[in-house]
């Protein structure tokens, strides 16, 4: 009798929705009546089950009702705090765009826009045109397209080259990416055969040469972008390759998937190459991500000699895979900085975090130590390693420097999921018995929210 009496006394959804503290929130009608009718439920499964005993009153219900419906509304995806030190960092969304990068996307999503109109014709236009020539100026290729990652660029290519033949490549580059996304069984789908040469750690110039036959369509190279065969290995030169698939009559078609517009050893990044590289090797089609060392939106961007790039355009897949306005907006802002170099370097978020020296880095741990034994916190600059991520360079390490954060009466894993599973997320890592966040990664405008989170989470 007692508990159908506390159940009689639960309010009804519609009471609920007119209290005051209901009312005032700016949120959807549905979503704050669902999140009521889960706090009441949640209520009666407590009173059955004899966890709760004495009612809470109507002001404290609507106040739950109410911290539901906020939790609720909250976007899954929503802007973090990086702290791992990983650049592009895959599952926090790679590349940050610059700041012209971000006002054009906004320029354009909330209107309409010349998307595909020429406006000095006075009739239709194309999305081509609105990058191609920013990318050849940038890269000196003749041609060039964009497509919505660099999975679909290869899917394109080889689908409109290869098909019905077969495309010889090195056993060493059989890569695979995030997702499962494996060369062999892309070459399957585009309807070519793989006709592997060489072995995994050697690949001559003859071991192509051997394969080369009347069914070949193209000679396939691939950047090993998110690994490395050391020791004992070798591959031909690019230029070699070049010269042998024209020698043959084939195109040569490299997959260089990171991509990189700018020379990176000026940052102690070794052996990535660069796109105009390969350009001027004479590669016929190149393809590589936008939202990696570019340092742009996602997108698969394909340059190379003009035939071929007219073939991939005419290609009925290119409607499936082409790009939006946002992703044009960004990329055309983005290539427009690589114009400059010393513009690039300072506008493009990755490349200043990649260039930003440890002295530097150094002084912005010091800062945002400083700022958190302020509030109380205890913490200390340590010594550490960042990466450049996203599968790019994966053998090399940049010198940095992190602060580490005293979890206090917590535990280490106890903070980093306290601070993960705020509004704003707040992701570090843990090295060594310590939270750590790496400056490297972070914005100076973080260290507000950095202070205000880590102050409420240990007081």
């Amino acid at each position: 009798m007692e508990k159908q009496n506390i159940l009689r006394n639960i309010p009804k959804v519609d009471e609920l929705l007119n209290h005051p503290a209901l009312l005032a929130l700016d949120l959807p009608a549905g979503n704050i009546r669902a999140a009521v009718r889960e706090e009441l439920e949640t209520l009666r499964g407590q009173v059955l089950s004899g966890a709760l005993d004495v009612l809470p009153d109507k002001a404290s219900i609507a106040a739950a009702a109410g911290e539901r419906a906020k939790r609720e509304a909250l976007p899954s995806l929503r802007p973090v705090i990086n702290g791992t030190g990983v650049v592009l960092h895959t599952n926090l969304g790679r590349a940050c765009l610059s700041r012209r990068a971000v006002e054009a996307v906004a320029a354009v999503a909330g209107g309409y826009s010349t998307l595909e109109y020429d406006v000095e014709q006075g009739c239709r236009g194309s999305r081509h045109g609105h990058i191609e020539e920013l990318l050849t100026q940038a890269t000196g290729a003749e041609a060039a397209m964009a497509v919505n990652n660099n999975a679909a660029a290869v899917l394109l290519i080889l689908s409109a080259i290869g098909k019905g033949g077969e495309v010889a490549a090195s056993r060493g580059e059989m890569v695979e990416i995030g997702g499962s996304f494996r060369i062999p069984d892309i070459m399957t789908q585009c309807g070519c055969a793989l006709r592997e040469v060489g072995t995994t750690n050697k690949t001559h110039l003859y071991d192509y040469e051997n394969a080369i036959g009347p069914e070949t369509k193209a000679l396939l190279r691939v950047h090993t972008s998110n690994y490395r065969i050391v020791g004992f290995s070798e591959r031909p030169a690019l230029a070699e390759l070049v010269e042998l698939g024209h020698k043959h009559g084939l195109p040569v078609i490299e997959d260089l998937g990171s991509g990189s517009l700018a020379d990176l050893n000026a940052f102690g990044i070794h052996d990535e190459p660069t796109v105009q590289q390969s350009v001027k090797a004479g590669v016929d089609l190149i393809s590589f991500s936008g939202d990696k060392l570019l340092g742009g939106p996602q997108a698969g961007l394909i340059l190379g000699k003009k035939a071929y790039i007219g073939q991939l355009k005419r290609h009925p897949l290119a409607r499936a895979v082409r790009v939006d306005k946002m992703t044009i907006a960004a990329l055309r802002e983005t290539l427009y900085a690589y114009l400059d170099p010393a513009r690039a370097r300072e506008e493009i978020p990755v490349l200043s975090m990649l260039g930003e020296p440890p002295h530097m880095l150094h002084s912005k741990a010091a800062l945002l130590c400083q700022r958190l034994m302020g509030q109380g916190c205890a913490a200390r600059v340590v010594e550490t390693e960042s990466q450049v991520g996203g599968g790019s360079c994966p053998a090399q390490a940049l010198p940095s420097w992190a602060v580490a954060v005293d979890p206090g009466k917590l535990t280490v894993d106890g903070l980093e999921t306290a601070l993960r599973r705020r509004e704003r997320p707040i992701i570090g890592r843990i090295s060594q018995g310590q939270y750590l966040l790496d400056v490297r990664t972070l914005w100076d405008e973080d260290f507000a929210d950095i202070e205000t989170a880590v102050k409420e989470v240990l007081q």
